[in-house]
């Protein structure tokens, strides 16, 4: 597709202005690799370890600033975790890989603001580890199906430009017929999955919102014309695709704007290469609203009516998320494949019975209705 001069499609990675480089990283093949790639943007050896790197001034302010310095840095802990789910909801026992933290783009509602205690991208280049405990956590467990994603601390292609990672993830996964790899992202940055013999391991995903959440609230993302490009063009290349309303955020004909979304998304994706989607209403730490607050003083939608919920968390009321979980629904299974797993992220049974009329458990559980899915599209 060819995009208006509007829609010009912006590279996340081209927002950074610096990469820092921690000593013990400077000759590592893969930091090497990244320097080249950035051309001319400054680079500069940090004298060790986060408190070492320059201060970017006061929290929360120095987000904004962190998003366009980029840390090279080893992982010196584990890649590879479940992720952070609260047993009072439903869980579909995803699977982590952290390949970084933080991201270029700026969505307002973005949880990592209140979790972050450094505001620099970071980007792990010991990718030979990565590897290595991926290797050993499937040998460990032959019998287990993984669902593995990078989305959860990071986009997982906001800074592929860069650092090639997709293109080595997904000829990883091409053979490890016990796993997939679900790489997540609000970017039309694909270039580097073209052409790769992916082996149907790799599932290639997208963050949709209403047009109006999108344009306003999601601040160096791509547009909803480009993700839908994008996702046809992975498509062609014969990628599982999955799509993520998350988080559903009640505004201003809100019914209107998530069915506008899902009419684009069937008219340009085949329906058939869709794995599963999600649905998760907005939810947040509270000191999240603080954070964004200061950040983002001319957004609204912290103001409306919510509640603590079991995980600590502020969350809509329950006859309003049920409301907008059931009119995308509706939309939804109108055009979805009979194989897509539509589920909700991170509700209890009782939401999940008045919205999809039955409870994960009646199925199997959620975990083994999203291997089905994906399982089925072979």
């Amino acid at each position: 597709m060819i995009f208006s001069k509007k829609e010009k499609l912006v590279d996340p990675a081209s927002y950074i202005s610096m990469i820092h480089v921690e000593p013990d990283c400077i000759d590592h093949p893969v930091t090497r690799e990244i320097i080249a790639r950035a051309g001319n943007i400054p680079v500069e050896v940090v004298s060790g370890g986060k408190f070492s790197i320059p201060d970017l001034g006061f929290y929360p302010k120095s987000l904004t600033e962190g998003k366009r310095r980029l840390l090279l840095v080893q992982n010196r802990g584990k890649f590879f975790k479940p992720c952070p789910g609260t047993r009072e909801y439903v869980c579909c026992d995803y699977q982590v890989l952290n390949i970084g933290m933080n991201c270029p783009m700026d969505c307002v509602y973005c949880i990592l603001q209140a979790y972050l205690n450094n505001p620099y991208l970071s980007f792990f280049v010991n990718i030979e580890d990565l590897l290595a405990e991926l290797t050993e956590a499937f040998a460990h467990a032959p019998q287990h199906f993984w669902r593995i994603g990078t989305g959860e601390f990071t986009d997982s292609l906001a800074l592929d430009r860069l650092t090639g990672l997709s293109r080595i993830l997904v000829e990883f996964m091409r053979d490890k017929s016990s796993a997939v790899l679900e790489l997540k992202t609000k970017t039309a940055v694909i270039e580097n999955l073209a052409g790769l013999d992916h082996g149907g391991r790799t599932i290639v995903a997208w963050s949709l919102n209403s047009p109006a959440i999108a344009a306003k609230e999601e601040i160096r993302t791509a547009s909803l014309e480009q993700r839908l490009a994008a996702a046809a063009r992975c498509a062609s290349w014969g990628y599982k695709l999955a799509f993520h309303f998350d988080p559903i955020i009640y505004h201003a004909g809100w019914q209107q704007g998530y069915s506008e979304t899902i009419e684009r998304l069937f008219a340009a994706v085949p329906k058939e290469n869709i794995a599963w989607i999600s649905m998760g209403c907005l939810r947040y730490l509270p000191r999240l609203k603080r954070i964004a607050g200061q950040r983002f003083p001319n957004s609204r939608f912290f103001h409306e009516e919510f509640i603590e919920g079991l995980d600590g968390k502020a969350r809509y009321f329950r006859t309003l998320r049920v409301e907008m979980y059931q009119h995308l629904y509706q939309q939804l299974r109108q055009q979805t494949d009979p194989r897509t797993c539509i589920y909700l992220c991170m509700e209890n049974n009782e939401i999940w019975q008045e919205v999809f009329g039955f409870v994960p458990e009646e199925k199997g559980g959620l975990p083994v209705m999203l291997d089905k899915a994906v399982r089925q599209l072979g």
